[in-house]
């Protein structure tokens, strides 16, 4: 989808674009304004004299289903058994709502949502929309893709009309696998729910009259009854196919009791005691 048209632009406006330094003298002229609408953005391109300068395209996205995953990468796992089995994964969430978005270049950057009713994690959050995963690393940080992808969340969350967005963090510094307390707080979210390890659940309301979502009891003081280690995961996140075997390894060496726990349906996440279901 397009659209042009003609326009009166001033050349202060463009005395930064190199391409234009010819005609900086000119204070005012006809150009053609073209915008290319592309999923997340659009591309903005500008004509003047029969030459065409482009603008920056933003990234775009690329959405992964049950069609075309066996085609598609996903940026957390790229080969490999550990991307088999995240898509496995994957294919049993398509129909309980879950959404992938990636980027279309290859790389760290994507977002994982579900209803979160659906979500393999300990939260009474009816009506919201859970987001399991937004990861942006490397050197597509610092661009406005984290941006474009919460956006499209929050979007979608209006759209059918969800409560809100819900999210997990953590309090002081940035841990792994959470998302960055700083920047929700930048994006408008809140504290919604603390649990007693420093976990906390996030939220960004999209209607006013909001219920916050919570922690249930279990993850919100959690306790094992087990001696030892216990480590909970699931294929969800595809570098537990690469710690957990080395995790066993480390405790029969030191002589560790290790007690694992994969929960293999969502509603079994809400009776578990970790606040955080993916690898702990």
């Amino acid at each position: 989808m397009s659209w042009q048209r003609k326009t009166h632009v001033r050349s202060s406006t463009l005395l930064r674009k190199k391409a234009f330094d010819e005609i900086k003298n000119i204070s005012i002229w006809n150009v053609t304004i073209k915008c290319e609408y592309q999923p997340f953005g659009k591309r903005v391109s500008i004509r003047y004299n029969g030459v065409v300068i482009p603008g920056k395209l933003k990234m775009k996205y690329v959405r992964i289903t049950k069609e075309n995953i066996d085609q598609e990468h996903i940026c957390c796992a790229m080969s490999g058994n550990q991307s088999l089995a995240k898509k496995e994964w994957l294919k049993r969430r398509f129909d309980e709502g879950l959404v992938f978005y990636r980027s279309e270049d290859r790389g760290k950057c994507f977002i994982e949502y579900i209803p979160a009713e659906n979500a393999w994690v300990p939260i009474d959050a009816d009506g919201y929309l859970y987001i399991d995963c937004l990861w942006i690393a490397g050197e597509m940080k610092g661009k406005g893709y984290s941006n474009d992808l919460l956006g499209e969340c929050i979007k979608d969350a209006k759209e059918h009309n969800k409560k809100g967005v819900c999210i997990l963090s953590a309090e002081g510094r940035k841990r792994e696998f959470l998302s960055d307390a700083e920047y929700l707080k930048h994006k408008g979210f809140s504290i919604a729910d603390k649990s007693d390890c420093g976990i906390t659940l996030m939220y960004l309301p999209v209607v006013s009259d909001a219920v916050p979502p919570k922690f249930c009891e279990c993850a919100k003081h959690p306790t094992v009854s087990e001696t030892g280690f216990v480590l909970y995961y699931t294929d969800q996140c595809p570098f537990t196919y690469y710690w957990v075997p080395r995790v066993a390894e480390a405790a029969k060496e030191h002589g560790i009791r290790l007690h694992f726990i994969d929960n293999i349906i969502a509603k079994d996440a809400a009776t578990y005691s970790n606040p955080q279901r993916l690898f702990t």
